[in-house]
């Protein structure tokens, strides 16, 4: 006889999950950041070739819905958890032997460089959207803002950490020593996630329609379902725009600290680091918030999303007329406060699409997480090169640093002005489906 979950993850379930996420993130820094620097660098390739092959991982995380149907019409999640970090424990170890191998076969390399990013984007997706729709369905309510900032934060922690370690491993450089490395990485990271997520998910909420092979319905049929939901249509368009304009500005905020305020690279390295020390206690102040006695005030994940847009589309609008006011300019406070604004709202719309992702239709977790992560894999993909893009063009315009920039980031603040309102315009239905699974038949 099956009795009913009183409750969700524990806090010590959710760390777990959490490892999962730093797991994914050692991996994923190599692909963005390692081998971008050892073919520009060290290869001396075009910087066009590795911002294509990031532009390609992104693009395959399109197929983030269909991972998610598989995790939902699958017997567990963490089996997709798993072997998505396997798929792009592979891919990142191949795309280190296709660095190298550019040395002396530059278009085989290619190639294998190519199929490389296509397993990383492909585990990504399959991993990341599984663990979040794991989350959705076994984190408690109240716990969800804290949640998110948590596996969130232990996402950083892996990049910060695997950067730092990976870069004294690979001194002195050659290209079997970074093959060793992304190989003991990926291993490592494998064995992360096999032991975080041991009898991690204690029981499974798939519907009886999904309880033998032949009845499960088929994907086209699940999406469009889902699509219809108009709640999931919404905070798709959400996730989108707040997340273009989040990524849009990644790109050029320290050529613009160079250019119209002259810090060195060092000055501007150093404001990259207060922006992210902004976001940093932006997702602090919102676990806080959601988890303390006074949730029911200062905790709603829908207000701090809405207003983390506002604040954020008020300092980007701040930096557009800082090269009109010069130097007196408080450039850092105001790197700061955006960092600040975008910490919380990016927090809290992960907490709020836990939440939404358990209304509708039970067992279509994994799908809907899978449409937010396309939407915002999208937009990660177009952001940072349409910054670039648009800096260029009004460069040409105007002839002028301050006011290029300046409209580039008067753009983005629109863009979250815009993100603000389709937040505010999202409301959950009155009637959620069943959040948390029934406990197995002792």
């Amino acid at each position: 006889m099956s009795t009913a979950r009183s409750s969700g993850m524990g806090w010590i379930d959710i760390l777990r999950c959490g490892l999962v996420q730093t797991a994914l993130g050692a991996i994923v820094v190599l692909t963005t950041s390692t081998y971008n620097r050892v073919m520009v660098v060290e290869l001396a390739l075009p910087a066009m070739v590795p911002g294509a092959l990031v532009a390609l991982h992104y693009a395959i995380q399109l197929s983030r819905p269909r991972w998610g149907y598989g995790s939902d019409m699958g017997a567990r999640r963490t089996n997709w958890i798993i072997g998505g970090v396997a798929i792009l424990g592979i891919g990142a170890v191949l795309a280190a032997i296709a660095t190298g191998w550019m040395q002396t076969a530059a278009t085989a390399g290619m190639v294998l460089a190519v199929f490389s990013f296509v397993l990383i984007g492909a585990g990504v997706g399959a991993a990341g959207t599984s663990l979040l729709a794991l989350l959705a369905t076994q984190v408690d309510p109240a716990r969800r803002a804290a949640a998110a900032t948590i596996t969130w934060l232990m996402m950083i922690l892996g990049i910060a950490v695997t950067a730092t370690i990976a870069g004294k491993m690979l001194d002195p450089f050659s290209p079997e020593r970074l093959i060793a490395v992304a190989a003991s990485i990926a291993g490592i990271a494998l064995l992360v996630t096999l032991l975080a997520t041991w009898r991690l998910e204690r029981s499974n909420s798939f519907p009886a329609d999904q309880s033998e092979p032949s009845q499960k319905p088929p994907f086209r049929q699940v999406f469009a379902e889902v699509w219809a939901e108009p709640e999931a249509r919404r905070f798709s368009i959400f996730v989108f725009v707040s997340m273009l304009a989040y990524n849009t500005q990644d790109l050029i905020l320290e050529p613009f600290a160079g250019l119209v305020f002259g810090m060195t690279p060092g000055e501007s390295t150093q404001l990259t680091g207060v922006q992210h020390g902004g976001v940093f206690l932006g997702m602090i102040l919102v676990a806080l918030a959601g988890s303390s006695p006074l949730r029911r005030w200062i905790g709603s994940l829908k207000g701090w999303t809405v207003w983390g847009c506002i604040g954020s589309g008020v300092m980007m609008t701040s930096l557009a007329l800082a090269g009109r006011i010069g130097p007196d300019f408080p450039l850092q406070i105001a790197v700061f406060l955006l960092g600040l604004a975008n910490g919380a709202f990016a927090v809290a719309a992960i907490g709020s699409m836990m939440k939404l992702a358990g209304y509708g239709r039970p067992g279509r977790e994994g799908i809907r997480m899978g449409v937010w992560g396309a939407a915002q894999a999208l937009a990660f993909g177009i952001g940072g090169f349409m910054g670039t893009i648009l800096v260029d063009i009004t460069q040409a315009v105007f002839r002028d640093p301050a006011l290029a920039y300046g409209s580039v980031f008067a753009f983005e603040g629109v863009l979250f002005l815009i993100s603000a309102i389709l937040a505010a315009r999202i409301d959950s239905p009155d009637r959620p489906a069943q959040r948390f699974m029934a406990a197995p038949a002792e």
